[in-house]
C-alpha cells in the first residue's frame, strides 16, 4: 500500500524513485536488489539509528514462513489471502505452502507499481494449486473481496495474512473495521496472521525519521493495542509476540532476542 504515486499518464501509478519507500527499503535489508539509491540511503540512515532494523526485517520474515507453515501444516489451510504483499524474495507464501499441500491457493494484494512490476514472480504454482495477483488498497476491503472470489471460495477457511501493513493505518478504528470486514467474509475456522510495528528504544527514532523522509506513514502500536485488533478471535499461544518469539523453530534454553515488530494469529470461532 502506498500514499504517493505518480500517474504515468495512462492511469497507471508510474514508480517514484525520487523518495524513499518502504517496501524497496525493506527488500534492500532483506539482501534483494529491487531498491533505488535513495532507498539505500534510507535504509542505511534508518540503521545508523536503530541498528537491530535489518534483523527485524528477517525475523518479520521468517515470521510469515513459521505462520504459513503452522497454518498449512497444523491448521490444514488451503487457501491464502496475503495483503501487502511486498516485493517478491525467497519463501514467499506460496512457495511455503505449496511445498506442505500443493493444492493450496494464494491471492496477493498489493497497490505499489514496483510490486506489480514484479508480480509475474508471485505467480508461480504447483500444478494442484493456484496464485494470483490483485493490484488493490487494503483500505478497500470490499474491492479485495470481490476479486478473490476468482480464485478463492470462500465457504472454505481462509488464512487472512496482514504482515506489516496495519502499521499504515493510523486510525485504530478503521483497522479494526478493515479487519472485520475482511473476516465477515471468511467461514468459522479461518484465521488471521497479522505483524505490526512497536514500540521500543530505536525504534521510536527510526520511525520519527522515516515518517519525515519516507512514504507511506509509519503508526507504532504496542502489543496490547495489536492485541487489540484481533478482537473477536481465538489467540493462538503465545499470543502478540515479539515475532521472533512466536513459535521459534530452534528449541533453545533461552528466548529469541526481542524485535520490536509483534505478531500473532487469531481463529475465527
Amino acid at each position: 500500500m502506498t500514499n504517493a504515486q505518480a500517474d504515468d499518464g495512462a492511469g497507471t501509478p508510474a514508480i517514484d524513485s525520487s523518495v524513499p519507500h518502504s517496501a524497496r527499503i525493506w527488500n534492500y535489508w532483506l539482501g534483494g536488489k529491487d531498491y533505488y539509491d535513495v532507498d539505500r540511503r534510507a535504509g542505511d540512515a534508518i540503521l545508523d539509528i536503530a541498528p537491530g532494523m535489518r534483523a527485524y526485517a528477517r525475523a518479520d520474515r521468517a515470521f510469515l514462513g513459521r505462520a504459513v507453515t503452522h497454518l498449512a501444516r497444523e491448521a490444514g489451510i488451503r487457501q491464502f489471502l496475503d495483503i501487502g504483499t511486498g516485493l517478491p524474495t525467497r519463501d514467499n507464501t506460496h512457495e511455503v505452502a505449496q511445498r506442505i499441500a500443493p493444492e493450496s491457493r494464494v491471492v496477493y494484494v498489493d497497490n505499489d507499481p514496483l510490486v506489480l512490476a514484479h508480480a509475474r514472480a508471485l505467480l508461480g504454482s504447483s500444478p494442484e494449486g493456484a496464485t494470483a495477483y490483485l493490484d488493490a488498497d487494503l483500505r478497500d476491503p470490499g474491492a479485495i473481496l470481490s476479486a478473490a472470489h476468482a480464485t478463492l471460495d470462500f465457504s472454505r477457511p481462509v488464512a487472512v495474512m496482514l504482515l506489516g501493513i496495519v502499521n499504515y493505518i493510523a486510525d485504530p478504528d478503521e483497522a479494526k473495521a478493515i479487519i472485520g470486514r475482511l473476516l465477515d467474509e471468511a467461514p468459522s475456522g479461518s484465521y488471521l496472521a497479522l505483524s505490526h510495528t512497536s514500540v521500543g528504544p530505536g525504534t521510536d527514532e527510526a520511525v520519527a525519521y522515516w515518517n519525515e523522509h519516507g512514504t507511506p506513514k509509519l503508526t507504532q502500536r504496542t502489543a496490547a493495542q495489536v492485541t487489540e485488533l484481533f478482537d473477536g478471535l481465538e489467540l493462538l499461544d503465545p499470543g502478540v509476540v515479539p515475532c521472533s518469539r512466536w513459535r521459534p523453530d530452534t528449541p533453545s534454553t533461552t528466548e529469541p532476542v526481542a524485535v520490536h515488530i509483534v505478531g500473532g494469529i487469531g481463529r475465527k470461532p
